[in-house]
């Protein structure tokens, strides 16, 4: 056993979250599938539970009620008394964290895969929300190998101001899947099988860690957010300019100083400025247009994670 080795406790308790967002359909699709019929997410030991996050907005296929669930994950709000008078989201929040969590505390389950789709050009996508996790770094490394031709990209969140307190913050390693492009209220085949395959080589992840399997340091690369772009806006607050046709579904591609980003309804292009080249992600996403996100510009960097065997073997 090297220094560098980092032993971990057995995972025991996993869930699968689908309908954080109603009208994302592939993880409310599989979700109800694996609640009528687990057998393909059973894995010995482990107890791997499904939820439906959002049944209300999933009835009305819409993406939330009140406010996005996605986001109200802090302390505050799951702190708050509970009353008829919360938005919805947040007392739904509060049941979540009462089911998983608490958030922060010994008690919470082990992991929680957050099942999205996007509407943008992003193909697989695992959300990672802290670059030091060994665990994470780890099991990223494993789906994207066992993705393999097909790419995987890797999503990372972290940022001093950015918070996000997402759904799946609850967990101890919060997980966050994301596949496109695919519209809202939409099933694609194709995304389908994709989203599937991320969650069998996560949970086969997961069972060979348990049994005692020792993971060598590995490297994965990945995209930190930077910061979000807004779309170009007149006087009013109006938008007054749409992604530009270079650009749209250019996720992940760099995109260089002095290239297009926005192009006016005259035909006049906005270029990104600055000297430093991106990596843009969820362009023109449909349902960032309301939080006044245009695309976010990430810089690429490499994780390195430890070597990590279960403590039990």
């Amino acid at each position: 056993m090297t220094s560098c080795h980092i032993a971990g406790e057995p995972i025991q308790k996993v869930a699968i979250f689908g309908g954080t967002h109603g009208n994302e359909l592939t993880g409310v699709f599989l979700v109800k599938h694996w609640l009528e019929n687990g057998a393909e997410i059973q894995r010995t030991g482990l107890e791997v539970k499904p939820f439906i996050t959002n049944p209300r907005a999933v009835k009305k296929c819409t993406r939330y009620i009140d406010c996005d669930l996605n986001r109200i994950f802090d302390l505050e709000n799951l702190g708050k008394k509970m009353s008829e008078d919360l938005p919805y989201e947040v007392r739904r929040a509060q049941e979540i964290n009462h089911l998983f969590g608490p958030k922060d505390s010994e008690d919470s389950y082990d992991i929680i895969f957050d099942l999205h789709n996007t509407t943008s050009n992003m193909g697989c996508t695992l959300i990672l929300e802290d670059s030091r996790n060994n665990f994470l770094i780890q099991m990223f490394h494993y789906i994207k190998t066992s993705l393999a031709p097909l790419p995987c990209c890797v999503y990372l969140i972290e940022h001093p101001s950015l918070k996000y307190a997402t759904t799946r913050s609850i967990a101890k390693y919060p997980v966050g899947i994301e596949v496109g492009p695919q519209p809202q209220g939409v099933l694609r085949a194709d995304i389908l099988d994709q989203m599937r395959k991320m969650i069998k080589h996560a949970l086969d992840f997961i069972h060979h860690f348990n049994e005692g399997k020792e993971f060598p340091p590995c490297a994965i690369e990945v995209y930190k957010i930077i910061e979000k772009v807004d779309y170009p806006r007149d006087e009013n607050g109006e938008i007054a300019a749409v992604v530009h046709p270079n650009l749209q579904d250019q996720d992940w591609k760099p995109l260089h100083p002095g290239d297009p980003m926005f192009l006016t309804l005259d035909g006049k292009t906005i270029p990104l400025g600055g000297d430093c080249t991106v990596y843009p992600v969820f362009v023109n996403e449909a349902a960032y247009y309301e939080k006044k996100e245009a695309f976010a510009k990430t810089t690429k960097l490499t994780l390195n994670a430890k070597s990590i065997r279960c403590s039990l073997h």
